[in-house]
């Protein structure tokens, strides 16, 4: 796959828009789910560990325990991705409080290696409570992946990093960021979706609060969607229509894991019921 510049991705996404077509980005968890959300015309593949884990049957947030490293896992996938996505960027989910990692180094390996570009995840934005603040306080902090998309910018990669409150969605548009991503948590629906989760009428305040919030800082900047109760097509849809300037959707769960489901539940079925 070539490589694509910022500047060609960016020209690519803001084209869509201009077309009044959302961008979508799909997570991909492994090559299949890379090759045929390309082929199904999405703009941006993103790849992360909880995508493997996803595509394993495990919920999402097995991403944020300690059940391997995410950055290695992250460049241990691009093999099964890169190679198989033609021509759309493709965005490495780098865990930028990795104390283990010099991340200027890691993000020149990761552009190397035929990223297009960033994402922050795993987050600690999706932790709070007491443990989250232990992890502020410890060094292990948000603000370290805002550092990260920074380095990134600098580096000309394609960023775009979640953003959970208003305080992220500017510190991250300060720092470069070219798309943002307000998380809506966890996603719903499916046999392992989360159940706790916000309403879309709730998703559309917090996903505009955020984009008001970014373009206070960058007018250009482009915002999406993103999680909790935002899981099908039709709630993308809803978000669309109750929002002022969202420019599109991600979808991790949303594209390999809700579709794939149902698919082959089915199709064995198919098959146990015929008679020999």
């Amino acid at each position: 796959m070539p490589y694509i510049s910022r500047d060609e991705s960016l020209r690519r996404l803001r084209e869509q828009v201009t077309k009044n077509s959302p961008i979508i980005g799909a997570g991909a968890g492994t090559g299949i789910s890379a090759k045929f959300a390309e082929q199904g015309g999405v703009d941006i593949i993103i790849i992360y560990n909880s995508g493997r884990y996803r595509m394993a049957g495990r919920g999402s947030l097995a991403g944020l325990l300690p059940y391997g490293d995410a950055n290695a896992i992250v460049v241990e996938m691009a093999s099964e991705v890169l190679p198989v996505v033609k021509d759309t960027p493709v965005l490495a989910g780098v865990c930028g409080t990795d104390p283990f990692r010099l991340m200027p180094t890691f993000l020149r390996q990761l552009k190397d290696m035929g990223f297009d570009g960033v994402q922050n995840f795993p987050t600690v934005g999706l932790i709070d409570g007491v443990y989250r603040t232990n992890l502020e306080e410890t060094g292990m902090g948000y603000n370290l992946e805002i550092d990260m998309i920074r380095q990134a910018h600098q580096l000309d990669m394609l960023t775009c990093p979640y953003v959970f409150n208003t305080a992220d969605a500017k510190a991250m548009a300060e720092a470069g960021a070219d798309v943002l991503v307000p998380h809506m948590g966890l996603t719903t629906k499916g046999s392992i979706g989360a159940e706790t989760n916000l309403t879309l009428e709730e998703s559309a305040k917090r996903v505009q609060a955020m984009h008001d919030a970014a373009i206070e800082v960058n007018p250009d900047i482009l915002v999406l969607c993103h999680g909790g109760p935002i899981a099908e097509p039709e709630d993308a849809q809803y978000i669309f229509e109750h929002t002022t300037g969202i420019a599109g959707f991600f979808g991790a769960s949303s594209i390999e894991r809700l579709p794939v489901e149902p698919a082959i539940k089915e199709q064995a079925h198919k098959f146990k019921i015929l008679k020999l």
